[in-house]
């Protein structure tokens, strides 16, 4: 066996990706490191920065993400130099990336931050969008000016806000849960929002608070039909804010769900026309489903053996981290979700590797109230919590895990309401062994509390609750709460009072 290279002494910081990872990462060490430069990697012109940060309660945060010109940043941080590039390959052996540009750049200590790719039903075909990244919303928003019928699939937090934002245009979606919204919620929550699908939606629409995305001075000309598929970071909580979601047709929601099944086959129409298949009109009513006369562009097989034709599908069903540009040659371990598994430093199984965000998998022993998913909140604490660990490995310092890893707490709006998700929500992993306290007001507000032996494990808020603070605070201090019975939900009880 050959010594391993002694790495160059030289050698930067180095974060690859410019989403809300990357960019807090390079912030966060460009301020601990004043005078080193810290070299941001990224394939898009513009990046993400976080503005009007708000703390809301000890875990829970709220923020604006902003598309900014990488000028902007080297102006905040003038040690901070991005290179706007992809990478090439990671040469781990050697300390150093070589970027598409052909340069190559040693580093001591690498984050990589290079996000995730949306999980597309069918790679190539025309009539499939995948919706994940500022470009492809306007992209749907070109095409569904022209859309009579469209088919969404997929049962994220994407899946129900089109669904909920597309006006005039019959739209077919096929989840492969039994109710909507299964990464957020339980059914009841689903139900407590698709009631109001069947309510006309009220005309003055609440001002968001958060970015507009706009695309405006991108290089568009500079970058290759092939390469633009690939970048391009996750959307923010309000990305269809300022797309004007309007189809074809005069009326406001028509939506046909269709549960528990999955895309079998996608035809396009000679195909469809060769192999002379029946396709189903848009669904009036549940008894009878008649033969479509209408020719369409696409038609799609599902897992039920129904077909549809459509316009066009949306492919809204997930992400996977973008690991392959950085595998070649390297002895990464993943996670069995494809990601860089990490440590409880955000450490990669390769000597000062770092990652933090989508792409990354953690493998450390979790709080039994904290799970990983890929989200903008999680992205901008790992990527916080890489430079912390990448600056006290570097200068030789212990750091202790993050806070925010303590407890799993997400703040985010579905058609206008506003949702706090804390902990073990959905009871993920609790087994039958739990069970569930409810309270409702039809319209206004949805509470629910996951409780196991006596302890809150979890809640789901929609509305106005105001109890995330005290619902986080017990959920932290795992205190026994079996003595309250059901009347830690009586909307008459002040239930802070108690627990202050």
């Amino acid at each position: 066996m050959e010594a391993a290279h002694p790495p160059p002494t030289a050698g930067k910081f180095v974060v690859v990706g410019g989403g809300i990872a990357g960019v807090t990462c390079a912030e966060q060490l460009a301020t601990h490191f004043p005078s080193e430069d810290i070299l941001l990697v990224t394939a898009s012109p513009v990046i993400k920065a976080v503005t009007n940060f708000k703390q809301i309660s000890k875990i829970l945060e709220e923020f604006d993400v902003e598309e900014q010109s990488s000028i902007m940043l080297e102006k905040r941080f003038p040690n901070i130099k991005v290179i706007e590039s992809g990478v090439k390959q990671l040469k781990s052996e050697e300390h150093c990336i070589v970027t598409e540009d052909g340069n190559q750049h040693v580093y001591k200590k690498l984050c990589l931050c290079a996000g995730a790719k949306p999980k597309l039903i069918c790679e190539g075909n025309p009539y499939v969008l995948g919706i994940r990244d500022t470009d492809s919303a306007q992209e749907f928003q070109k095409q569904l000016t022209k859309a009579k019928r469209i088919m969404i699939i997929g049962n994220g937090g994407i899946a129900l806000e089109l669904v909920y934002e597309i006006e005039g245009c019959e739209v077919i979606w096929a989840i492969k849960d039994k109710a909507i919204g299964n990464t957020f919620f339980d059914a009841g929550a689903a139900e407590f929002l698709t009631s109001k699908l069947i309510t006309e939606k009220s005309e003055a629409k609440i001002a968001h608070k958060r970015t507009r995305y706009t695309t405006e001075g991108r290089k568009k000309e500079a970058t290759s039909k092939s390469k633009a598929d690939n970048v391009g970071s996750a959307l923010g909580p309000d990305w269809h804010e300022g797309l004007n979601l309007k189809g074809t047709k005069e009326f406001s929601h028509k939506i046909h769900l269709e549960t528990m099944c999955e895309v079998k086959k996608i035809y396009l129409q000679d195909e469809f026309r060769i192999l002379k298949k029946k396709s189903f009109t848009f669904p009036r009513d549940l008894k009878s489903v008649t033969t479509d006369t209408e020719m369409w562009p696409v038609y799609v097989e599902l897992t039920n053996e129904k077909i549809y034709g459509c316009d066009f599908i949306v492919s809204a069903t997930g992400v996977t981290p973008n690991v392959e540009p950085f595998l070649h040659g390297n002895s990464f371990d993943l996670g069995e979700d494809g990601g860089l598994k990490v440590d409880d430093h955000m450490h990669t199984s390769l000597p000062d590797v770092y990652a933090a965000g989508d792409i990354c998998t953690t493998s450390w022993q979790l709080s039994p109230v904290w799970q990983q998913m890929r989200l903008w909140t999680q992205a901008r604490q790992m990527g916080w919590y890489a430079a912390k660990c990448m600056a006290a490995a570097s200068s030789g310092d212990s750091i202790d895990m993050d806070f925010s890893f303590e407890l799993f707490a997400h703040v985010t709006k579905f058609f206008n309401y506003k949702v706090v998700l804390l902990g073990k929500y959905n009871a993920q992993g609790l087994g039958s062994d739990h069970e569930l306290m409810l309270r409702c007001t039809k319209g206004q507000e949805y509470i629910k509390v996951v409780m196991q032996n006596g302890r809150m494990m979890g809640a789901v808020l929609i509305g106005e609750t105001d109890l995330e603070e005290t619902f986080e605070n017990l959920i932290l201090n795992q205190m026994n709460l079996s003595s309250y019975g059901e009347d830690l939900l009586d909307p008459n009880i002040d239930i802070e009072d108690y627990f202050d």
